[in-house]
């Protein structure tokens, strides 16, 4: 029987892949932005300022930056070693899409990809980007780099079936539209946590995609955390022994920050309660913050886990108090 070892929750921000001096480059993106306020209703970035008061003064300031920064940079290298020493077999990784790939004509809300090998190609910059952020997401990818990483694709064909067989009706497929590689939720586990070229083992991954971000067929809350049930239930369900691990990608609060949002999530996950992560208002769930939902699906997989160590880290950037709530988490025995 196969059995969920690990489970890992991580933020995959662009400022993970910044140098400290590029942190405080950010700022002057801000005010440009399609922003959300801390209750998911749209706001401008000086109305933001306007609340916040100089309450955000301090947080970017560059000694600030500097620590904060060394201490995700140390977060990730740990995940990452947690990664080496569960002895994987499977990793399923639930991730979303900012529509990179999958756009308005087909916009799953649930998505298993079943192919033999995941393309991760350099995507191309997006229109507007300026050359410094540019380079920055640049770096979830291999320069003139083209691998096809392995798929545990036995494993999510069976993790298909069983989740229709417990009415999940998911979506499919083998191979990514348009022939791309895949997003940079993905891409960024290979890279940064694989270490890809480094010596690293690389483990099979089942590619999990949640549509987080854009209505009207977003996952509530209730139905992410119910859908990571049925994944484990899938798992263990599978014939052939395996140690998979379950690594949530994405999150958390973001562009506003939201302080007491991020901790109730990483204080459910600790107490393991499956009821406050459902309880979540979806309202507060839009733009960067929906990634939770990915971290709400790996704890309905892990609710048998305890965390045994979590790292919250409020990446401010700017005196609206925009950033990203960066986390991570490991949950073993």
């Amino acid at each position: 029987m196969a059995e969920i070892v690990v489970a890992i929750g991580t933020s995959h921000s662009p400022m993970l892949n910044a140098t400290v001096e590029e942190w405080g480059r950010f700022e002057a993106r801000e005010p440009g932005m399609s922003l959300l306020d801390r209750e998911g209703s749209p706001v401008s970035y000086e109305s933001l300022v306007r609340q916040a008061g100089g309450r955000y003064a301090g947080e970017y300031a560059p000694q600030k930056l500097a620590f904060r920064h060394a201490a995700a940079q140390a977060a990730l290298d740990r995940l990452s070693a947690e990664i080496r020493q569960a002895r994987l077999d499977a990793l399923l990784i639930i991730g979303d899409d900012q529509k990179e790939l999958f756009l308005d004509d087909n916009l799953p809300g649930v998505l298993v990809f079943f192919g033999k090998s995941l393309p991760h190609r350099m995507r191309p910059a997006k229109p507007g980007w300026i050359d410094w952020f540019a380079a920055i997401q640049s770096r979830y990818y291999l320069e003139n780099g083209n691998v096809e990483f392995p798929v545990a694709h036995e494993l999510a064909r069976h993790l298909v079936a069983a989740l229709v067989e417990r009415e999940f009706d998911v979506s499919t497929c083998d191979h990514l539209p348009r022939g791309e590689g895949v997003g940079h939720a993905f891409a960024f586990v290979h890279q940064r946590l694989f270490r890809f070229g480094r010596a690293a083992p690389i483990v099979p991954v089942v590619p999990v995609f949640l549509n987080t971000y854009y209505p009207p067929n977003q996952p509530t809350p209730a139905r992410c955390y119910r859908l990571g049930r049925a994944l484990r239930a899938a798992i263990e369900s599978y014939s052939t022994p395996a140690r998979v691990g379950v690594l949530a990608s994405g999150g958390l609060s973001h562009f506003a920050i939201d302080e007491a949002l991020d901790r109730e999530v990483v204080g459910a996950l600790e107490a393991r309660d499956g009821e406050r992560l459902m309880r979540i208002p979806p309202r507060k769930l839009n733009s960067g913050s929906s990634e939770i939902r990915n971290w709400i699906a790996m704890a309905g997989a892990a609710e048998h886990l305890p965390v045994a160590w979590s790292e919250y880290i409020p990446g401010y950037r700017s005196p609206a108090g925009t950033g990203t709530g960066l986390c991570f988490a490991a949950l073993r025995q």
